[in-house]
């Protein structure tokens, strides 16, 4: 393989698509396979630009994912959890590696996913961001080690226009907790969510969700203890550094055998607590 590696980008005309768009024509690493969005979307067959300077990349949007996933080394898809499922399908069936952001898959997505990659090589996040991804590692070791007489509160605060609640990173976050105090990640979090009654149950987790203004992303773990209060915080200020992160995401996976990675992989951090 080049060691430019070629990237594709599915929902090339969403906010985030953009954003991947720009880092990848920033990066001398990487090199921009085309971009394509849904069948009927008004930018199909609109000229790919570049969000920074508007200059035109001499690719257009099409409708085709078979022929973006043929002409790139990795495709990176922020899309919907419907779209993504087909996507992976899609990287099983050509073998091509895919990086994962969107959010809000459910079981079932994610099953399917992780079929698909016992095919292709294909990484998941909630988020690409390196301080968040250090924050689950912090989240669970701070649930092991402080265990259920500290209440764990997730909170997350998002721009007026996100479509999940509680957000993709925020329920990452709730699943290290869990992980940190030994339950099942999804058990906890379908307690979570048929328990919320306003009576505090000893060990639980919980979460509050805000919405307002344009706030890109903020996230805080909180662990109330008698007595005294920890507080573990993340704030971007600005989107692009998760698609930097995606991008730097799909320069390592570019190559890899077929598996299902995480940016744990990428940085390699340690799992942490337990």
């Amino acid at each position: 393989m080049s060691d430019i590696v070629a990237i594709g980008v599915t929902g090339a005309a969403g906010r985030m698509g953009r954003s991947v768009i720009q880092a990848v024509l920033a990066d001398p690493r990487a090199r921009l396979a085309g971009g394509c969005e849904a069948p009927g979307h008004p930018a199909v067959g609109t000229p790919i630009r570049d969000p920074g300077s508007g200059q035109t990349t001499g690719l257009d949007i099409n409708a085709t994912p078979e022929s973006l996933f043929a002409a790139s080394d990795v495709v990176i898809d922020f899309t919907a959890p419907a779209a993504s499922t087909r996507h992976a399908a899609l990287a099983a069936e050509t073998g091509t590696a895919l990086v994962i952001g969107t959010t809000g898959l459910g079981p079932a997505e994610q099953a399917a996913i992780a079929a698909a990659a016992a095919r292709a090589p294909i990484l998941v996040a909630a988020n690409f961001s390196l301080g968040i991804n250090l924050l689950l590692a912090l989240t669970r070791l701070a649930a092991a080690r402080l265990g259920p007489d500290y209440d764990l509160e997730v909170l997350d605060f998002h721009h007026r226009h996100k479509k999940d609640a509680p957000s993709g990173t925020a329920l990452a976050l709730l699943r290290a907790a869990a992980e940190g105090r030994g339950l099942a990640p999804e058990a906890a979090l379908a307690a979570l969510a048929a328990d919320r009654d306003g009576v505090r149950k000893p060990g639980a987790l919980g979460f509050a969700v805000l919405r307002g203004g344009d706030v890109v992303g903020e996230h805080s773990v909180i662990l109330a203890g008698e007595g005294e209060r920890l507080e573990l915080t993340h704030r971007a200020s600005d989107r692009t550094v998760f698609a930097r992160g995606a991008l730097a995401a799909a320069r390592w996976l570019a190559g890899r055998p077929p598996g299902l990675y995480s940016m744990a992989d990428v940085l390699g951090l340690e799992t942490l607590g337990g």
